[in-house]
């Protein structure tokens, strides 16, 4: 009998050591670096220790494990009508990190949850306030106040947000066709104008070149002699006959007289 008392004492004994070492293993916690444990002590915060090895109450003591990494948090795609009435679908990411774990725990039941809602209600209030031609053209404006709003509403959860970003714009198709019709119409303008320019400058050097082949007659009979000299190296069957220009000038002197016999009569 007494072996028998013996052994179950034996077995009862063992089983409690067994709990009594598990519970004390469970007693110290190993943090990264990235880790802060918030302690709860008979549900009362107590402190924030980590990273390393944290040593634990057991039974009283209950830990909260909170990353300090900064997390990307997708915001989904929001139904927007902009200040000028176009309908646009509008997603963005908010990059952010818990500064203050103890607040992060406290404050607020799921801080990451809590955070995707306030980025999706700021970037419906923000967008909606917001023209087209900003929300295209403008974006780093408006993640600036993204995050500033944003920010401001995490802050008591201690929550810090490092960055937003919009990712994509998805417009009606009639839009698109809009926008695409107003591109080429701009980049017809910009084409017609740069032909303008050049052909204004093109005819301001023709002009300023005959100006200064025209006060000088040498300079005339030059370019005549090196036209020829173009043409004559082209393998061609046409024959030029070059004309002299003291003919040329001679016959413009007879004209000159004839008109002034014809005023003088007249």
């Amino acid at each position: 009998m007494n072996s028998a008392v013996l052994s179950v004492f034996f077995v009862f004994a063992l089983f409690f050591g067994f709990i009594i070492l598990i519970i004390i293993i469970r007693a110290f916690r190993i943090l990264n670096e990235y880790e802060r444990g918030v302690i709860f002590r008979l549900g009362k915060f107590s402190q924030i220790k980590g990273p390393g090895l944290i040593i634990l109450i057991p039974i009283m003591d209950r830990m909260v494990k909170v990353s300090l990494r900064t997390v990307a948090l997708d915001v989904p795609s929001q139904d927007i009508i902009t200040r000028d009435n176009v309908s646009v679908k509008v997603n963005a990411v908010v990059y952010l990190r818990v500064i203050e774990p103890q607040r992060a725990i406290i404050q607020v039941e799921d801080f990451l949850y809590a955070s995707s809602l306030v980025s999706q209600t700021t970037l419906r209030s923000v967008l909606g306030q917001s023209e087209m031609d900003e929300l295209l053209s403008h974006r780093d404006i408006i993640n600036a106040k993204l995050k500033e709003l944003i920010d401001a509403e995490t802050e008591p959860w201690g929550v810090k947000v490092m960055n937003v970003e919009l990712k994509n714009v998805d417009l009606p198709q009639e839009m698109i066709r809009a926008m695409s019709r107003q591109a080429e119409a701009e980049r017809d303008k910009r084409a017609k104008i740069i032909n303008s320019e050049g052909e204004f400058q093109s005819a301001t050097k023709l002009s300023e070149a005959a100006n200064i082949l025209g006060s000088n007659s040498y300079a005339m009979q030059l370019r005549y002699l090196q036209v020829m000299t173009e043409i004559a190296v082209e393998k061609t069957s046409t024959l030029i006959i070059p004309l002299p220009m003291e003919m040329l000038k001679y016959f413009d002197n007879k004209n000159a007289l004839m008109e002034k016999d014809l005023q003088k009569k007249d």
